[in-house]
């Protein structure tokens, strides 16, 4: 009986320890060494963001989430439509048909844009009603989406719409700027209602006029959804030795739909993990091997869904999502530019609850969602970036000698069976357990650091929860957008006293769960 139990016994043990081991193999580790670079931060995701449209811009809020937004995250440049749209009261003719240029509402926007250090993101389109051939519109807007009526008097609108920019802005900041040539012309009768033959037309009037001006400006497109016709523009442009200076184009990381600015075909996210990353690392290749090999990539949109009413935009996943798939991108695009930094939004017209599933990183009041806090949380990143081989966190340092460590989970949780995320995001969903990450670095310089916690996750800077906790009201009063607010204020959850001895080692384990977002910054005194 004795030799029984005493096998029992070893064999428990034994059991025990295998299990142990898998345990801690399996344990995440994010292990780096101060004196071991990668060389500079790659901060592409934040060299541009998107915006709805030009007039929206216009208003009070939409410039003071705008300046907030560049200040907490540093954004360098700002796309979005509707520039050349009637609204914007660009271009009209006269009885004879000559064209008459106004620029007022432009040189509002712009020159907000300029005092608050951003740059235009020019996005050309959609076109005057009075320039014209057919009267399809598209959005509550009413964007014309179709051909010219003439391409001279096309080309002749943009000639003098960037003599207007050299004049005003001076050549030397235009340089800077990027002309992209309208938006989503592969989506038709949707965004253009002419064939890929008349956008190529359109786009050659158009680069032709810009350089016209100055060789040294920047033009490009096709600015297409799903990263089409990459290969086909560049193939245009080498073989008819029309200007190109860049690609743009989009992708969202849904599986299945269409252009449905009301969310009402019920989209999913896709479980691949290769989902965004993949059409942006493709698009690198198709330019890489082809005949302009040195040509920027700009994906001027991208987004988990390409619909301003899905509740995944308004939910604590996306912040991990939107770290998860900058990450994978890698250096392959010169930007990354998500699609929007606000709600004030009005493709389906102006929206009527306070959190809709719209695109932006903030609501129409302008509560942060966990989204913002991605990239306010990437802005706190050092310039220099450490050898890392986990492959969902960042670990920076700074000339002063502070160090950051950003990491997150990113789970794909969606029910596998008839849930779309219309169905799914809009729940309370409790976030489960990850289990831990250890965070090892060495080469610390002695002394003393405050480490500042930051964290985004299931209420916590969770915007959305806290509304539904509310019970979701169809307005927010004064009390309940000040109650939120405050909730979500993007400030350290602790901050902690750390000394590094002369061992230069600093190791700590942390609880994780599922798509939490975790911020450690390490401040030298």
């Amino acid at each position: 009986m004795k030799q029984y139990l005493l096998a029992v016994l070893l064999l428990f043990l034994t059991f025990s320890k295998i299990s142990g081991q898998t345990a801690n193999a399996s344990k995440r580790v994010i292990k780096v060494d101060y004196n071991k670079s990668d060389g500079k931060m790659n901060t592409m995701f934040k060299e541009c963001i998107g915006a709805g449209r030009a007039n929206e811009g216009l208003r009070a809020d939409w410039q003071q989430q705008l300046a907030m937004a560049k200040k907490e995250c540093d954004f360098k440049y700002i796309r979005m439509h509707g520039l050349l749209t009637d609204d914007m009261a660009v271009y009209r003719e006269d009885s004879k048909g000559n064209p008459e240029y106004n620029y007022q509402y432009i040189d509002a926007l712009y020159d907000f844009l300029i005092s608050i250090k951003m740059k235009p993101f020019v996005e050309l389109g959609f076109m005057p009603n009075a320039l014209a051939s057919g009267s399809q519109t598209i959005f509550w807007w009413k964007g014309n989406v179709t051909p010219p009526k003439d391409y001279n008097k096309w080309g002749d609108l943009i000639k003098n719409l960037t003599q207007h920019f050299t004049e005003r802005y001076g050549s030397e900041e235009v340089k800077t700027w990027y002309f992209e040539v309208w938006n989503e012309p592969n989506l038709s009768p949707g965004f253009w209602t002419g064939t890929q033959a008349e956008y190529f037309k359109l786009y050659e009037y158009a680069a032709k006029a810009i350089k016209s001006v100055n060789p040294d400006y920047k033009v490009g497109g096709p600015a297409t959804a799903g990263a089409g016709w990459v290969p086909e523009t560049i193939d245009f442009c080498a073989k008819n030795n029309v200007p190109l200076d860049f690609i743009s184009t989009h992708t969202y990381g849904v599986s299945q739909g269409y252009l449905d600015e009301y969310g009402s075909t019920g989209t999913v996210l896709n479980k691949d993990d290769s989902s965004v990353s993949g059409d942006v690392i493709n698009s690198g290749k198709q330019i890489a091997n082809s005949a302009k090999p040195n040509l920027e990539l700009h994906y001027t949109e991208w987004s988990s869904s390409y619909t301003p009413a899905d509740p995944i935009h308004d939910s604590y996943h996306s912040a991990a999502y939107i770290l998860q798939k900058l990450k994978q991108v890698g250096n392959a695009p010169n930007s990354m530019s998500y699609w929007v930094f606000t709600d004030i939004f009005e493709e389906p017209g102006p929206r009527f609850t306070p959190f809709h599933g719209g695109f932006g990183l903030l609501n129409t009041q302008g509560i942060k969602k966990p989204a913002y806090f991605s990239y306010y949380l990437m802005n706190k990143l050092g310039e220099t970036e450490l050898k890392n081989t986990d492959t969902s966190s960042w670990v920076t340092k700074n000339s002063k000698g502070d160090v950051q460590v950003l990491f997150w989970d990113s789970t794909y949780t969606l029910p596998e069976k008839d849930v779309n995320n219309q169905a799914y995001y809009i729940k309370d969903l409790l976030s489960k357990p990850k289990g831990e990450v250890k965070i090892e670095v060495e080469g610390l310089q002695k002394g003393k650091y405050n480490l500042e916690i930051y964290k985004v996750g299931y209420k916590v800077n969770d915007a959305y929860t806290d509304y539904l906790a509310m019970g979701k009201p169809s307005q927010l009063n004064r009390e309940q957008l000040k109650s939120i607010k405050q909730k979500v204020n993007g400030e350290p959850i602790s901050t902690e006293k750390v000394t590094i001895d002369a061992s230069g080692k600093y190791s700590r384990s942390y609880k994780i769960n599922e798509n939490d977002v975790v911020f450690f910054n390490f401040v030298k005194q």
